[in-house]
């Protein structure tokens, strides 16, 4: 099997106590532009919390993951079937598992193919230590140590794209139709074009050129212009030149 065929570890974020509605719907946008759809809540503040108006405007798009959510009532529940369950927690502990940044532990665990749950604590609490230490690994988003204050939706964002990146990221979509490079006959007009137009502004004088148009060729050169940039410089040139300028439109 190639590594294309192997099958993605499930992967399941929980919200512990949420209190936002607007942070559940970020929180399913989150996850779904990097690919994720299991979300589970524990305890919410708002039982409809899935369903508020709020939620769903912020998932914007992702409101097929709230319909799948699922809300239960303790950590245990949220976490059955899963292997390995990661807390996140700015914050270290005296006790529970040693704190890690995620580009230092989620390589290694992608590689064992275990299904994983990443637990998120309430936005004014976050994480209360019994339920870190409920957990195998502890997450810490590297912060300045003045400043460690996440939003939970961004946070959120911020552990999907590391897990993503650890899991095999999406491929940068590319232009389908490449741009086609000027030919050396058109860099030749369009310098025979500025050459003229410079001199027209009396910013080259053709009896001491010196090398500005050597220095200018190489410039286009190094630019490696498209058909449509040498296009917007030929007419940059004739907008230079009186002798070629159109009259400005009559009022």
């Amino acid at each position: 099997m190639t590594p294309a065929d192997v099958p993605e570890p499930r992967t399941r974020f929980v919200l512990i106590n949420t209190s936002h509605p607007g942070n559940v719907g970020s929180t399913a946008r989150a996850m779904k532009v990097m690919g994720f759809s299991e979300l589970v809540l524990v305890a919410p503040r708002f039982k409809d919390v899935l369903s508020r108006e709020e939620t769903v405007a912020m998932a914007s798009g992702a409101a097929d993951i709230l319909v799948r959510a699922r809300i239960v009532d303790t950590l245990e529940e949220a976490l059955e079937g899963v292997q390995v369950a990661c807390a996140t927690a700015m914050t270290p502990r005296d006790f529970g598992p040693p704190t890690r940044s995620p580009r230092q532990a989620l390589p290694s665990l992608a590689q064992q193919g275990v299904s994983v749950a990443f637990v998120f604590g309430s936005e004014r609490y976050g994480l209360s230590s019994e339920d870190v230490w409920r957990c195998h690994q502890c997450l810490s988003i590297p912060t300045p140590p003045d400043y460690g204050s996440l939003n939970l939706a961004q946070a959120v964002q911020i552990m999907a794209y590391e897990w993503r990146e650890s899991l095999g990221a999406f491929p940068v979509l590319e232009r389908t139709k490449p741009a086609k490079l000027a030919s050396q006959e058109a860099l030749r007009g369009t310098l025979a074009h500025w050459r003229e137009a410079l001199i027209a502004v009396g910013y080259l004088d053709p009896a001491v050129p010196r090398k500005l148009m050597p220095r200018l060729t190489q410039l286009l050169l190094r630019a490696q212009p498209t058909d449509e940039e040498v296009h917007i410089l030929r007419g940059i040139a004739r907008a230079m030149d009186p002798l070629t300028r159109k009259p400005p439109p009559k009022a």
